[in-house]
C-alpha cells in the first residue's frame, strides 16, 4: 500500500471554502485573486512543493518561514497577518478554524469515509482507546479487514505508518493525513483521543466522529498556558459533541447531568454507561476478581454476558465499559465485544511487575494528576489491604500547577511511604517542585516521605527500603523515554525498565541472603 495523497484543487476552491466558513477578512479581495492550481496544502515550510497553498499559523511564526515556502513553490498563503509577500494572500479572521477546514478539504474529507470514535475526559482516554481498539481488531479479524487505526498519547498507527505520538491529538494537517492513510489502508474504524486543547483550538475542525465518548471530568490542565479556569476546560471538552453523530456518556462521573444535557442537545443519539446506575444503556455489575483481571456481567441493548477485563483495578473497568458502549454504538458483533478485551495491554498504564517470590508487586502507571493518583491508590489499597503501599511520583514544571497539591494530598491520604522525584520539571527547579508536593503531603498528617530528585535512585529507594510485603507504584511517566528539563528534552529509560532492574536486584539479594543464612 502507498501513502495517500491530497486532492488537486485550485485557489478559487479554497476561497469558496473560506467564504462559506465566513472567516475571510477581505472577501472581495480574495475573490479577485487570479486562479491557479493547488496540488498541496501545509503549514510546514519544510513540506512545501511547487503549487502549494501555505498556511501561516502559530504565535512563533516568522516571515522568514513564508519566504522559504515561496522559494520552494508556494503560490498563495493563508494568514491573519498580511506579510507583504510576492504571492497572493487570503487574509482570515480565525487561522485555526481556517486551517482545520483547509486540511480537511486538502485530504479529501477522509472522516466521511471511515467510522471514527473519539474519547475525551480528564483520565482514561488512552486506556479507553486501547480497549476499543482490541474490540475493533477482533471485528476486523472476523471480517477479514484491516486492523483499526489508533491515535493516542502513546503511539499512532494509521494503517500505513506507525510510531510514537508527539501530541495526544495531532495538528490538523497531520490528523487529516493519518485519517486519509487509514482509509487507504482499508481500515474500517479509528479509535482516538480528543484532548481539551485539540477541541478548544480546532484541531479536529471538519472531522466527523461516528461516536464521541466523554469518560469523566476533574480538575486538571488549569494554568495560564492551558486552560485559565475549570469552566474553560470543561467547555472545551464538551465541544466534542459538536462533531458527533452518537454520544457516549459515563453516568458515574462528576457533572454527568451537564455532560448528558450537552450530548442530548447536539447529537442524534446518546448511549450511557455505568457501574452504579442500572438504568444506563450499558451497565456492568456483579464484579469479581480473578487471577488475570476482573470479570463482570455486562448488559447492553443487545445482550447480557460476562466479560473479562484484563486489569487489577476497578477504575479501568469503567474505561472498558465505555469502550463496550462505543462498540455497541458502532454495531460491533457481540462475540467481538465479549472477547476483544481479553488480551489488551496498555503500554505504561497499570503494567504489573511482580517479583518471583511475591514479596513486592511493582506497578507502572501514567497517573499524573490528583484525580488519577487518588483513584489508583484507593483501588490498590482495596486490592492489597495487608501490604505496604509505596508510591514514587513527581509533578511537571511550568504547567498544571495544581497537580502539586492534588497529587500530594492523594499520596498523603493513601500511601504508607512516598518518594518524591522529578517528572518533566521543565523550566523549574525539581527540588522546588518536590518541596511543594511534600508540603501538601505533610498537611495530610503523613510524615513518611522523602525527596530523591534522580528518578532511578528514587525507584531503587522505594524497592530496597520495603520492610514487609509491598506494592511499589511508579507513576507519571509510563513508557516515556524523555525527561523535559531546563535545556530541553533529555533521553531517559522508561519507568518499567528501571523498576524491573531494581526488583530483579532486590530478588537476587534476597535469595543470596536466604542461601547464606541456610548455610550458616
Amino acid at each position: 500500500m502507498t501513502q495517500s495523497k491530497q486532492i488537486e484543487s485550485s485557489i478559487k476552491q479554497y476561497v469558496a471554502l473560506l467564504a462559506d466558513l465566513k472567516v475571510l477578512a477581505q472577501p472581495e479581495a480574495a475573490a479577485a485573486i487570479a486562479d491557479a492550481p493547488i496540488v498541496f496544502a501545509t503549514c510546514d515550510s519544510r513540506e512545501v512543493v511547487p503549487s502549494t497553498l501555505f498556511v501561516c499559523k502559530g504565535a512563533a511564526f516568522k516571515r522568514e518561514y513564508l519566504l522559504s515556502a515561496i522559494e520552494d513553490g508556494a503560490v498563495c498563503y493563508v494568514s491573519e497577518v498580511d506579510y507583504d509577500a510576492p504571492i497572493p494572500c487570503l487574509l482570515v479572521t480565525d487561522i485555526r478554524k481556517a486551517m482545520g477546514a483547509i486540511a480537511d478539504f486538502a485530504w479529501g474529507h477522509p472522516s466521511g469515509k471511515i467510522d471514527i470514535c473519539a474519547f475525551t475526559g480528564t483520565k482514561g482516554k488512552t486506556t479507553s482507546v486501547y480497549y476499543l481498539k482490541g474490540i475493533l481488531d477482533a471485528q476486523a479479524r472476523a471480517a477479514d479487514t484491516h486492523a483499526a487505526a489508533m491515535f493516542s498519547s502513546i503511539e499512532m498507527d494509521d494503517g500505513l505508518t506507525h510510531g510514537e505520538s508527539k501530541l495526544t491529538t495531532p495538528e490538523p494537517f497531520d490528523l487529516e493525513r493519518h485519517l486519509a492513510n487509514a482509509v487507504a489502508s482499508g481500515a474500517q474504524y479509528v479509535a482516538m483521543e480528543a484532548s481539551s486543547q485539540a477541541l478548544k483550538y480546532g484541531r479536529t475542525f471538519g472531522v466527523e466522529f461516528a461516536v464521541g465518548a466523554f469518560t469523566n471530568i476533574g480538575e486538571d490542565h488549569i494554568s495560564p498556558i492551558e486552560h485559565p479556569t475549570f469552566e474553560d476546560y470543561f467547555a472545551s471538552k464538551l465541544l466534542l459533541f459538536k462533531h458527533c453523530q452518537t454520544a457516549v456518556v459515563n453516568l458515574d462521573m462528576d457533572h454527568a447531568d451537564k455532560v448528558y444535557a450537552s450530548a442530548r442537545s447536539r447529537c442524534e443519539r446518546v448511549l450511557t454507561y455505568s457501574l452504579e446506575h442500572e438504568q444506563a444503556d450499558v451497565f456492568g455489575g456483579g464484579m469479581r476478581r480473578v487471577d488475570n483481571g476482573i470479570v463482570l456481567t455486562v448488559r447492553t441493548p443487545r445482550f447480557e454476558r460476562e466479560i473479562l477485563i484484563p486489569t487489577p483495578v476497578k477504575f479501568n473497568v469503567s474505561n472498558a465499559l465505555g469502550a463496550i458502549a462505543c462498540a455497541e454504538a458502532l454495531g460491533i458483533d457481540e462475540e467481538c465485544i465479549v472477547h476483544g478485551l481479553e488480551d489488551v495491554m496498555v503500554p505504561g498504564r497499570m503494567n504489573l511487575y511482580p517479583t518471583q517470590s511475591g514479596r513486592i508487586v511493582g506497578v507502572v502507571d501514567f497517573a499524573h494528576n490528583g484525580m488519577s493518583l487518588e483513584t489508583l491508590l484507593r483501588d490498590l489499597r482495596g486490592n492489597y489491604p495487608d501490604r505496604e503501599l509505596c508510591v514514587v511520583f513527581g509533578a511537571t514544571g511550568g504547567k498544571g500547577m495544581d497537580r502539586r497539591e492534588t497529587m500530594g494530598v492523594a499520596a498523603g491520604k493513601f500511601a504508607d511511604r512516598i518518594v518524591i522525584t522529578e517528572d518533566d520539571p521543565g523550566p523549574e527547579d525539581p527540588e522546588d517542585i518536590c518541596a511543594t508536593i511534600a508540603h501538601f503531603i505533610e498537611e495530610q498528617g503523613n510524615h513518611n516521605w522523602q525527596i530523591e530528585v534522580d528518578r532511578e535512585t528514587a525507584i531503587r529507594k522505594a524497592v530496597f527500603e520495603t520492610e514487609r510485603p509491598a506494592v511499589v507504584i511508579v507513576t507519571g511517566k509510563g513508557v516515556e523515554t524523555e525527561m523535559k528539563r531546563k535545556n530541553g528534552a533529555e533521553p531517559c529509560e522508561t519507568d518499567g525498565v528501571m523498576l524491573r532492574r531494581a526488583l530483579d536486584e532486590f530478588e537476587a539479594r534476597a535469595m543470596s541472603q536466604s542461601w547464606q543464612s541456610t548455610r550458616s
